[in-house]
């Protein structure tokens, strides 16, 4: 895209590459399948530049904003499982805030955080410390934590979104009874992408098999793909590519440790046996064809293969 004349405005957390002083109305702004916060839409509004017309927001999250605006029409606070700095997560939010008070919790952990302060275990004032820029305006744990409920960002793992919606339609039944558990807690599905969703189903399948390892290939800042890693991650020796160029020889492979967020060498990366057993799996927004040059790539390797085309012919 940037050899054809593309240029970004902002990464994916927000830094600043283009000043907004120098987008003009005669330019042509793409907002991103993540979205953008309403912030910057009345920015660009306010420049004269066509927004509608390049708006390539995803159908999904746009269903979690208005999933988001019905939850704050029916006065309940939003409470959005994303990732903070995560650009969707901040589009989100912005969507949120606008109709509801709405707090951002990353994980089980920053759930049992707020639990402390739906049930008064912790003051106001730690609320604010806490939870810093994750808050909306004038928000008040006191009476904005007694009616809640639950979406997310479209690629965060299924089964921790429904782990935490569990977690605190559990704490509210517990603080107000059956009875009235709908007047504090709205139930609402699960809003993630189905794209995610499958790559997360297929990698749980993936996880069932006797592998030697798992190359995941996708986008390093990818959320989806960084989960599919860490699922990998606890089944088999896994290394995260974003491209067949990455594997050096059938000894060295460069991948990326999403936990420390640097680039690593790894050699002896393939057991030296066969037969040999690699999982391979991409994020959902990986193009099939990389993921096919990575296992040409590999298949490189192994001279006694079978060839490709009488495989595919037979499955």
């Amino acid at each position: 895209m940037q050899s054809r004349g593309i240029k970004f405005i902002a990464d994916t957390d927000g830094t600043q590459f283009i000043p907004w002083e120098k987008v003009n109305k005669d330019d042509i702004v793409i907002i991103p399948a993540f979205g953008t916060t309403l912030e910057i839409e009345n920015l660009l509004f306010g420049k004269g530049v066509e927004v509608q017309k390049y708006n390539t927001t995803c159908p999904f999250v746009e269903k979690v904003w208005k999933r988001a605006e019905k939850l704050g029409g029916e006065n309940y606070t939003i409470i959005i499982h994303g990732k903070p700095r995560h650009e969707e997560t901040r589009a989100t939010f912005s969507h949120s805030a606008h109709n509801g008070p709405s707090v951002v919790v990353q994980d089980m952990k920053d759930s049992q955080k707020l639990e402390e302060y739906i049930n008064g275990k912790k003051s106001k004032k730690e609320f604010y410390l806490e939870f810093e820029n994750k808050f909306s305006k004038d928000f008040d744990p006191e009476k904005d934590l007694q009616r809640i409920g639950v979406v997310n960002q479209t690629t965060m793992l299924a089964v921790e979104t429904q782990a935490i919606a569990d977690f605190f339609k559990q704490v509210m039944h517990e603080k107000y009874g059956e009875a009235d558990l709908k007047n504090h807690f709205a139930d609402t599905r699960d809003t993630l992408c189905y794209a995610t969703n499958d790559n997360q189903d297929a990698s749980y399948e993936l996880l069932k098999t006797g592998a030697d390892l798992a190359i995941v290939v996708g986008g390093y800042n990818s959320s989806n793909t960084s989960h599919i890693v860490e699922l990998c991650e606890g089944k088999f020796p896994t290394y995260f590519i974003n491209s067949d160029l990455e594997i050096k020889s059938q000894k060295e492979i460069h991948h990326f440790d999403y936990h420390q967020k640097e680039k690593k060498v790894t050699q002896g990366f393939l057991p030296n046996r066969e037969p040999l057993k690699i999982v391979l799996t991409s994020g959902a927004s990986c193009p099939d064809t990389l993921v096919d040059r990575v296992m040409l790539r590999l298949l490189e390797f192994f001279p006694a293969r079978r060839e490709l085309e009488k495989v595919l012919k037979d499955f």
